[in-house]
């Protein structure tokens, strides 16, 4: 399980460890937080392809999934 927090989310960079149309590597691209400072949404962006998409950002937390930093 990656260990990651909120308030560092934006500009993280992210590796898919199971990649689809060469889309490997993603930067954090946008967090938007509630009035009680919880993630509302997080936008991630394709280094290759620049394909934006929304993403629960808890998702980034499971090893099996994702990788922290481009790999």
């Amino acid at each position: 399980m990656n260990k990651i927090s909120s308030r560092k989310l934006l500009n993280s960079k992210w590796s898919k460890v199971s990649p689809s149309n060469r889309e490997k590597h993603f930067l954090v691209t946008q967090v938007n937080f509630d009035e009680f400072s919880n993630v509302k949404y997080c936008l991630i962006e394709a280094v290759i392809t620049k394909k934006e998409e929304e993403i629960d950002w808890n998702e980034l937390k499971d090893s099996n999934k994702w990788q922290q930093g481009w790999k």
